[in-house]
């Protein structure tokens, strides 16, 4: 492989030179070439090793179906697994290989290949199981050859947006572009997104007059004001519905965003997303200088570098003769070898005006060359070997059309197509519509008409009209037609390396491998292999590994069938994803009647969930968060504390059938509860897993009041709503949300019978009148109130509730009346504090989505009266499915004042796989003098005095397990 950059041509800034770095080696390039058009341009042939057995690696195709050339940018802004293919090159920038050690040239993990005949697919299934998996695991990880997230990762700009559209339009190619000028010239509000950085697709590849019409397209929809050109934008996912997503990198109307994510609902789509140019396996096809011939077309027409100087074309199809005419026409030496004994007669005469030597009934039989192409062996007719020098393999396989969008919402279907030798799609509906060659269509005149019909279809059914788009004038350049089905050729010599899928290293011979060892299903080929799960996603090899599983099985490609097709179409940065919203929003915080008090006090206030603001802690001269939440703590221990706890969602039920919906919604009794009594309930999703809990109190009757966490308010509320709407609309039963008509202020401590005398109620608190899980109704110092004894400090409570109106003065009246008893407010950091020591479950801490009641040590709770209740077969089946479940313990980590990040992982042994629970808080616990801590751990209630571990970052830390009370235990405190 001999690439160069030739003196004139291609879409490049010549005037713009660019340094860069690339595995230590200095290069340069010019502005608008990606890396790899650079290195190309450079001469370097090895740009990265495979991902299994480190063979070299070379630029292999040209966009996001290439399978060999992924990165690390070192700087600028450090970033890993990036395509060299898409990725711009950028001043003073440095690039790496990955998986690479100490470069891509010398590569010491190359040893692996000579291993290569233990390291067959499925090898991590059979092998290392003794004496423990978990010793070679990480020597195996640490060999695939993928990149390492660098330490001080970039953190990208970026931004979340919605949108709509009448059409959305995926691809700019000429199928693209006409579909969307039509569109736009109908008033149709049309998005035309391109996941490339020019518009025009493969016709960039075709000329002066390709181009010419490309430029006044452009222009023309341009000047339109119903349509928004989005450049660099891949749509990656389409859902249902017309909902898609997609990903807008360096948008030009925001130069500080590196992304902007799209949420966009279409009302029709149009996919003219083209097609992928596959290879042909032979031996030896992995090599440098083994490329798609499209590849080395694209490379010669955007970026003026020919590839190679002495080049094999080897093709099954037509559309190999327009890159081996430009590559001669770049005065590159070019041979094709044509699979087919039959080739048409223009394309043979034109062949040899141009000086191709073409051999008819040809096969490339393998490559020669270790670090880049040498050679190749040919297969003529008759089975004639012949042995040529080349420095570049152009490969024309066939076509494999990009309607992977059309298929992520299930409604379109992919059929085997006997005459282009692979899958097109099969019927649309009339909103998703295939065109141009995603369809299969490859003349550009074909795929223009397709892209304005489909578009004139959309728009008459939005009653407008859309008129023809002429296609460019002179196009000749021949298409993808006369395929012949030809996936491999069978090597001379046995033990050959064929590889279908470049990415991971998968060979025909591992295709039969997987078929011996019984997976007949092309899904289960593809996961015991590995082949189609590499970062180009089966883009290229796909096709190929069904066309020889088929061969292998004596079954049709069509009826292997084919893998599924699911978002994202190419890979995503999370950090995109997780882009703020830029519109203008109105979501404001919700404060309490009492905000103003507490921010006079001192209050580091935090959001409690559903906006609603709260105090965190109340700092004196001196203190950090640490030690202002122990003092709260500790008075509330000691003496007295109050804290603010509006926020908690309120609903009020009332009607005959409220006893049935909560029978229904908690896993516990409430239709025997008593009038002035409450009960601590847990709801639960129909999956069987923790909804939210809280206490409900029946006030009369008929008449109840319902409490939710503060964060669950809303999804218990559209639970209720969907219940009584939906599945029981007979019932009578009125819910009403209650959370902003009342304040709540909650003493809490050994004296908060004292502090509540001093405010002289008018009711009897004495503890056999106003037993725990009690409410009164009544008047403390002239103001309405409702007290209901709840504790969630493991302390004596009472929870005073007053209409919002009167929240101030009652919180006044109440720190006047605690002073003599050294009361003093108290935020959520001490209350997280008193809750661990007292053993009480937090939703957003012990409850993570997989545990239920039982795991929580609440079992006893669940109602053995009621035949059912929401979630209660889901989560027998769950236990019965899962016995060794996660359980909730106590934590004493072995040095006293050690504290453990929450959520930290526990590993046996400290050790970085294998996760056994995790630790959900930790906290300095006033009541004992040391750090305790609560947590989820494997059959947690059967290893009461273990050690188990917490790795924290490279520190192992050891924890004792225990009960998870820690505080008042037989709660004799708290029912004082």
């Amino acid at each position: 492989m001999t690439a160069t950059r030739l003196p004139a041509g291609g879409l490049i800034d010549r005037s713009r030179p660019i340094a860069f770095r690339f595995d230590g080696m200095a290069l340069s390039g010019y502005a608008g070439d990606t890396l790899a058009a650079a290195l190309l341009a450079s001469d370097v042939a090895v740009v990265g090793r495979s991902f299994k057995l480190h063979r070299p690696r070379g630029v292999f195709g040209a966009g996001i179906d290439d399978p060999n050339t992924t990165v690390s940018r070192l700087a600028p802004r450090p970033a890993t697994n990036l395509r060299a293919t898409t990725t711009p090159i950028e001043e003073g920038a440095a690039y790496r290989s990955v998986g690479t050690w100490p470069n891509a040239r010398r590569d010491l993990g190359a040893v692996a290949g000579a291993f290569g005949r233990l390291l067959p697919a499925g090898f991590y299934y059979k092998t290392f199981m003794a004496p423990n998996w978990h010793l070679f695991e990480p020597f195996i990880r640490a060999a695939a050859g993928l990149g390492r997230v660098p330490e001080d990762a970039w953190e990208p700009v970026s931004e979340s947006r919605f949108g709509d559209c009448d059409l959305l339009v995926v691809g700019a190619g000429p199928a693209g572009l006409a579909a969307a000028l039509a569109g736009a010239r109908a008033g149709l509000r049309t998005i035309l997104a391109d996941d490339g950085e020019w518009p025009g697709g493969r016709l960039l590849d075709e000329g002066p007059a390709a181009r010419a019409w490309i430029d006044a397209t452009v222009a023309e929809l341009d000047s339109l004001h119903t349509l928004r050109r989005m450049p660099r934008s891949t749509v990656w996912g389409h859902h249902e519905q017309g909902f898609v997503s997609l990903l807008e990198r360096a948008p030009a109307d925001a130069p500080d965003l590196d992304f902007r994510h799209w949420k966009l609902r279409a009302g029709a789509i149009v996919v003219a997303a083209g097609a992928f140019e596959r290879s042909i396996a032979f031996a030896d096809n992995d090599r440098p200088g083994v490329m798609l011939a499209s590849a080395a077309a694209h490379y010669l027409g955007r970026y003026a570098v020919r590839p190679g100087a002495d080049v094999l074309v080897f093709a099954n199809n037509d559309a190999g003769y327009g890159p081996a005419f430009a590559l001669a026409a770049a005065g590159a030496k070019v041979r094709i070898a044509d699979a087919r004994d039959t080739i048409d007669a223009t394309l043979a005469r034109s062949a040899a005006s141009a000086g191709i030597d073409l051999r008819a009934g040809s096969a490339v039989e393998r490559a020669l060359g270790r670090s880049r192409v040498a050679g190749a062996i040919l297969k003529g007719p008759g089975g004639r070997i012949e042995q040529v020098a080349c420095d570049l393999i152009a490969v024309a396989g066939g076509w494999n059309p990009a309607f992977h969008l059309a298929s992520h919402s299930r409604r379109v279907r992919s059929v085997w197509n006997e005459a282009l030798a692979t899958f097109t799609a099969g019927d649309c509906p009339s909103d998703i519509v295939v065109v141009g060659a995603a369809r299969g269509s490859f003349a550009t005149e074909d795929c223009v008409r397709e892209g304005w019909q489909a578009a004139a279809a959309i728009a008459a059914g939005l009653g407008r009209t859309a008129g023809p788009v002429a296609p460019p004038e002179g196009m000749e350049a021949p298409v993808a037609r006369a395929v012949a089905p030809l996936f491999l050729v069978p090597p001379a010599k046995p033990g050959a390396k064929l590889f279908v899928d470049l990415a991971n290293d998968v060979t025909t011979a591992d295709l039969g491998l997987a078929l011996r060892e019984g997976y007949r299903s092309i899904e289960l080929v593809k996961r015991y292999t590995t082949a189609g799960m590499g970062i180009d996603q089966g883009k290229t090899g796909n096709v190929s590994v069904i066309a020889v599983v088929g061969a292998l099985t004596g079954a049709a490609p069509g009826d292997v069938g084919t893998t599924t097709f699911r978002p994202p179409y190419a890979p995503v940065e999370f950090g995109a994803i997780a882009g703020a919203r830029a519109e203008a929003r109105l979501y404001p915080w919700r404060n309490t009647p009492l905000a103003d008090w507490h921010l006079a006090a001192g209050a580091v206030m935090y959001e409690a969930g559903l906006r609603w603001q709260r105090p965190g802690y109340y700092p004196r001269a001196g203190e950090d968060y640490r030690a202002a939440a122990a003092r709260e703590a500790r008075v509330v221990r000691e003496a007295v504390g109050v804290y603010d706890g509006t926020p908690l969602g309120r609903f009020r039920l009332k009607g005959p059938d409220v006893p049935a919906l909560l029978d229904l919604v908690y896993v516990n009794d409430f239709a025997s509860l008593a009038p002035g009594r409450g009960r601590y309930g847990i709801m639960l999703t129909d999956d069987g897993l923790i909804l939210d809990d809280g206490v409900t109190f029946r006030l009369d009757e008929t008449h109840w009041l319902l409490h939710s966490s503060t964060g669950a308010a809303d999804r218990v509320h559209l639970h209720l709503e969907q219940i009584l709407q939906v599945h029981r609309p007979d019932w009578r039963v009125s819910l009403i949300p209650v959370p902003s008509q009342w304040a709540n202020a909650t003493l809490c401590g050994p004296r908060a019978r004292d502090v509540l005398a001093a405010l002289q109620p008018d009711f009897d608190i004495a503890p056999a009148a106003l037993p725990f899980m009690a409410t009164v109704e009544g008047r403390v110092g002239g103001l309405p109130v409702r007290v209901c004894r709840v504790s969630w400090t493991g302390e004596l409570s009472f929870e005073l509730n007053t209409p919002a109106r009167h929240a101030v003065e009652l919180w006044q009246r109440i720190m006047a009346a605690g002073a003599p008893f050294g009361i003093t407010p108290v935020g959520s950091e001490a209350n997280h504090i008193l809750r661990v020591e007292a053993g009480y479950i937090s939703t957003g801490h012990e409850v993570d989505g997989t545990a239920d009641v039982i795991d929580l040590g609440l079992g006893g709770m669940v109602s053995k009266r009621k035949t059912d209740f929401i979630g209660k077969r889901s989560m027998e089946l769950r236990r019965r499915l899962d016995p060794e479940r996660f359980e909730l313990v106590g934590l004493l980590p072995a040095d006293p004042a050690r504290l453990v990040p929450e959520g930290a992982p526990l590993t046996p042994g400290g050790a970085k796989t294998d996760q056994e629970g995790f630790v959900s808080a930790c906290v300095a616990s006033v009541a004992l003098g040391r750090v305790v801590g609560l947590g989820l751990l494997k059959r947690g209630r059967a290893r009461l005095g273990e050690t188990v571990h917490v790795r924290v970052r490279d520190e192992i830390v050891p924890l004792t397990v225990v009960p998870p009370v820690f505080h008042d235990a037989d709660r004799a405190r708290v029912k004082s």
